[in-house]
Parts: structure tokens; sequence; C-alpha cells
């Protein structure tokens, strides 16, 4: 086998969305648009629409490793990313992996409920995650609300932040969509303080899938080999451009144009007679 592949592979841990919103379907356009190969191991399969998840079904522990290890014997895995975990066991198959895999880096999305309020995670699967998976990760992107869960004794951001980087990643990048300010700033922590924030302009619609497509994104950028500075920013701004140009198809939330990149004035005209829809 060849020690490098032309595409940079991207290893996903994640579940399935049927609605095409979130999830692996979401994990699958992003990298791909940085320009990478995504492998996909299911670790739920779930029924949801784009105004929320009704049921998750987590895959078995052992079929998520058995994934997972057929990949790895088989391509040259450059980067991680992981998203819904669906449950305790499926946590601890991931972290023997990571342990395997030492020297690649981990985005986690550690994903706690849907868009539309519901819990997908449980307490027993989020203590694992923290113990298990927190100090293996390259860099966590949790929203605000997620912060506040994994670090509720905090007062403000700054002290949630800090005790989340006590958990062992190495960097964290918060996401403001969930805040009622004009903006969206999202910040980043490492080295045990605050390193960089970023503002965006607030867009009037709510998204499915907008997180996973930044943590998807950062992987990818990650895979090419980019200072995780720039990922970081690259990945925000591609983010920040799906949303902009995404559209409603079902009676939910908007999706992310994932690919808007592909349609160039078509996308830009699109997006105009959304707006004036």
């Amino acid at each position: 086998m060849n020690d490098r592949s032309p595409v940079p592979v991207v290893l996903v841990f994640a579940g399935s969305d049927p609605s095409g919103g979130a999830g692996v379907q979401a994990d699958i356009e992003s990298i791909a648009s940085m320009g990478c190969h995504a492998t996909c191991v299911i670790t739920a399969i779930t029924v949801q629409d784009t105004e929320d998840v009704a049921r998750i079904e987590p895959v078995d522990a052992m079929t998520v490793m058995d994934q997972a290890r057929a990949i790895l014997e088989d391509m040259p895995v450059a980067a991680i990313k992981v998203g819904l975990i669906g449950s305790a066991e499926n946590v601890e198959a991931i972290h023997a992996i990571l342990m395997d895999y030492p020297e690649l880096p981990v985005v986690l999305d550690p994903v706690i409920e849907s868009g539309g309020g519901s819990v997908l995670t449980d307490d027993e699967t989020a203590e694992a995650m923290v113990n298990l998976l927190f100090p293996l990760t390259t860099v966590l992107t949790p929203n605000s609300h997620e912060a506040t869960f994994f670090a509720p004794e905090g007062d403000n951001l700054e002290s949630r932040a800090q005790e989340i980087l006590e958990y062992g990643c190495e960097f964290l990048l918060i996401t403001g969509t969930h805040e009622n300010t004009r903006d969206v700033v999202n910040t980043l922590y490492g080295h045990s303080r605050q390193l960089e924030t970023y503002t965006w302009d607030r867009l009037p619609f709510s998204y499915h899938g907008s997180g996973c497509t930044l943590s998807a994104a950062i992987a990818g950028l990650l895979a090419q080999g980019i200072d995780p500075y720039a990922a970081f920013i690259e990945a925000q701004e591609y983010t920040w451009d799906t949303l902009k140009q995404g559209y409603r198809i079902g009676m939910g939330q908007h999706l992310p144009n994932r690919f808007f990149w592909a349609h160039g004035e078509e996308a830009q005209r699109g997006e105009a007679e959304l707006d004036a829809s």
C-alpha cells in the first residue's frame, strides 16, 4: 500500500440523517468540499427530518469498531471527525481506535441535542466522552449551549472554556449561534487561554447541520496538512457561506448549501430567489 494518498482520507464517526441535513451526510459533503475523501463509520441510525429527531438507534459497539478497523487497515487516514456517538459503549469503541492512532488529528463535535430540542446524548455517554475522548481531541467544537452542559459550574463563557480545556482537548472552538447577540461570535481557546474571536454576520434563519458542517470542514482541512489556525478560519468562512446560500426544502430548518461553490453565479441567483420568497 502507498504511504500517501493523492486525496487525503478523513474517517468519520457519526449518525445517519435521512434528511441529508446533518450527520454523515453533512460530513461527506463538507469533507468533499475540502478536497478530501470521506469514509464513514455509522454510529447510530436516526429517524429525523428538518424539524427534529424522533428516534435514535445506536449501532452495536463491536460493529462500530469493525467498521473503523476495516477502513484504517485499508486506507491512509489523515484525520478523524467524531459527531453523534449514540452510546457509552460506542464511546469506548472510538476511544480504543483513537488510542491506536495517536498521531491523527481528531475533531470532536460533542452533539448533545437536536436543533428541535430533542436530547441526543444521555448523561452516561456524555461522561464517557469527557473522560475518554476529550483528552484525545485536537479541537472540540461545541456551541455555547453544549459548552454550558459540559461545564455547568461556570458563570460565563471564559470560565466554562477553562473548565472544558482542563478535560484535555488541545483546542476549543465555542460557536455563538445560540446566543442572543447581533452578530455570531465564535471563540477559540487553547493553552489555558483565549486565543482568537471571530465575528460573523448573523443570518436570518436557523439551520440543520451547521455544526456538522463546521467540524467536518475543519477535519478536512487538517487532513490536508493545513495549520490549525488557518483551518479554523477557512472552515468558518466555508460554513458561513453554506448557510448564507442555504435553502429550505422541508417544513423545518434551512439546510446548508455545502456545494454552493460548484454552482457559481447560479447559487447567487438561487439565494436571491429564496430571499424574495
